[in-house]
């Protein structure tokens, strides 16, 4: 690792998130159990509302979906019948959350109701984003330098922009041009990234893409994406063959821009 040319062509700079630009651990350690812990009390304070119900209906949707998988939660319907048959759905609804989340699920009905819980709660301080304390310059430099920044990452545009918006170096959603999620189709897959390309208006060679994921690294390579990987602490260790094969960067201080004249 050391300084790592932007491609010449280079036009557009896609970041991933975790692990990227945010500590895997705030998604592992803080994100994610938020919702383990405080998703009943959610759901007691909001269940009246109409945002929460189509979340609760989402679920149950989802849950019918999953009647034939292994340990899956039925949501019952509601009958109107009292405070204790309310109780007996809210928990059903949370047994279900815990069961999602346990296999690392990334259903829509899910990731919903997750979006919303992280919107209250970075509304009222109870969380804050954390962002890599080289982010920030490094993008504004870039931005200086003519290059547009975006986003993709397989948490909801909602959800990013959360993240983004109330972070620890304050609101710094200006600094990108664009978010994407699996909406476009999975980090995995090459097609992907020819589709975000052809929505910024640009050549998929146009794009540097900064993963800490090799696998997703591989996909945009595949569509002719030009790649880096990032080290951070905490991320999955590489193989020998990957720590070879790719760049890799260990900040964002260390890509250089070729000059603009």
């Amino acid at each position: 690792m050391g300084v790592l040319p932007v491609p010449a062509e280079g036009r557009a700079i896609l970041l991933d998130i975790e692990g990227t630009t945010t500590p895997i651990a705030f998604v592992q350690e803080t994100l994610f159990p938020y919702i383990k812990d405080n998703v009943k009390e959610y759901l007691r304070a909001h269940w009246e509302e109409e945002e929460c119900q189509q979340d609760v209906g989402l679920l149950r949707k989802q849950a019918q979906e999953d009647s034939s998988l292994d340990g899956a939660v039925p949501i019952p319907l509601e009958s109107g019948s009292g405070e204790e048959e309310l109780e007996r759905v809210i928990q059903a609804v949370v047994d279900n959350v815990h069961w999602q989340m346990s296999l690392d699920r990334k259903t829509t009905a899910l990731k919903q109701l997750q979006g919303h819980m992280w919107k209250a709660a970075y509304a009222t301080g109870h969380v804050k984003g954390e962002i890599f304390e080289d982010v920030v310059p490094a993008i504004r430099k870039w931005r200086e330098a003519g290059m547009k920044v975006y986003i993709y990452s397989s948490g909801s545009i909602e959800a990013q922009k959360l993240l983004f918006a109330y972070s620890t170096e304050g609101d710094i959603l200006e600094l990108f041009d664009g978010h994407f999620d699996t909406k476009i189709g999975p980090k995995v897959e090459s097609e992907s990234y020819r589709r975000i390309a052809a929505s910024i208006g640009c050549a998929t060679n146009n794009i540097l893409f900064l993963t800490d994921v090799p696998r997703e690294a591989s996909a945009a390579e595949e569509a002719d994406t030009h790649v880096a990987v990032v080290i951070r602490p905490g991320n999955a260790g590489l193989t020998d063959d990957e720590k070879s094969y790719y760049n890799l960067i260990s900040s964002f201080t260390e890509l250089f821009l070729p000059s603009s004249t």
